[in-house]
């Protein structure tokens, strides 16, 4: 009796940290996602070929974070939910997760052909084709996940009574499980060979060497966006893994699953933080903005406005490169990207 009492005072308890946890997911990635779309569609002076990775990526950190409030009314109230309602909520946290996961990889690779190749030709053709990339990228989330997920799904509903808390049956399949941690090792990798190159390439650059950029920041920068992908993604991919060891298998590992779960659903608040409001672009338009609508700014001197906008320009290029890169050297006078 004794026992019983405690494993169900340890359940109330997980079942309150999930919920204060997927609630704090959901509202800063409600927030957040939702600011940086209406920033990104509002503003010109954010529009850049990485800008199109960006917004698709804020589109499916959004996905994501609406599926979030049917598992905190799970975790509250412990009602039986239908069976498909659960599925279909797991399946679109699935599928976005991934579609997060690749969009990364893009804005990693699209960063290092920016800076690293410039003016390569065939790069820059190549990048100009970022909303048929992205397009790519939701067909293999879609395409490669919800067609074998219901052809799988077990269609005796009878058991399935305890919704996100169930063992998970459909991404424990070896197959499953190893294509799911190859489409993360694989974009791991790019990002890492990415982010070294970024890092050489802005070490070795004269805007480095001349301290015009604050290459420590950047460097800070690319760290903590790896670390940030690597916190949130691997913890998930190593218990998929477990799962294929079936001395490990057990309640503890179920619970374990629930937990990495929660951590990669909070890439999708980290996502705007890490990539979009990090960045002085971002801060600099907003405050600018801001200003020019409360205070009607105005300057009288044309040649004045003239220098502040370039300088201004200029500014944000080199110590917002990685965030919005545009299509020339760090070296030299920044010129606009065609816009796409």
């Amino acid at each position: 009796m004794t026992f019983s009492n405690s494993s169900s005072s340890n359940s109330s308890l997980a079942d309150t940290v999930f919920v204060g946890l997927y609630t704090l997911i959901f509202t800063l990635g409600l927030v957040l996602n939702l600011a940086a779309l209406y920033i990104f569609f509002r503003c010109s002076s954010v529009r850049s070929l990485t800008t199109v990775y960006m917004k698709n990526l804020a589109v499916s950190d959004l996905l994501l974070v609406v599926s979030l409030p049917v598992r905190i009314y799970y975790y509250s109230r412990r009602p039986n939910l239908g069976y498909q309602l659960c599925e279909i909520t797991g399946l679109l946290l699935l599928v976005n997760m991934y579609g997060s996961i690749f969009l990364l990889t893009c804005i990693s690779w699209d960063r290092c052909m920016a800076v690293c190749f410039p003016m390569h030709p065939r790069v820059k053709a190549l990048r100009k084709q970022a909303k048929y990339i992205c397009l790519g990228v939701w067909l293999l989330s879609c395409a490669g996940t919800v067609p074998t997920y219901f052809a799988q799904m077990n269609k005796d509903v009878s058991t399935k009574r305890h919704c996100f808390d169930n063992q998970p049956e459909y991404v424990t399949k070896p197959s499953v499980s190893s294509a799911m941690a190859l489409c993360f090792a694989l974009p791991l990798l790019v990002m890492v060979v990415c982010s070294w190159a970024l890092l050489r390439a802005i070490h070795r650059s004269a805007a480095a060497q001349m301290e015009l950029v604050n290459s420590a920041k950047i460097r800070s920068m690319i760290v903590a966006n790896v670390t940030i992908f690597l916190g949130c993604f691997l913890p998930f991919h190593l218990v998929l893994i477990c799962y294929q060891v079936d001395s490990l298998k057990g309640e503890t590992l179920n619970f374990s699953y629930r937990c990495t779960l929660l951590v990669a659903s909070a890439n999708a608040a980290l996502d705007p933080l890490a990539y979009y409001f990090a960045t002085e672009t971002f801060q600099r338009m907003v405050v600018m903005d801001n200003l020019r609508q409360a205070w009607g700014f105005h300057t009288d001197s044309a040649e004045g406005q003239s220098r502040s906008q370039t300088a201004l320009r200029q500014c944000i290029y080199l110590q917002n490169i990685l965030a919005v890169p545009n299509s020339t050297p760090l070296v030299g006078s920044p010129s606009r990207e065609p816009r796409s």
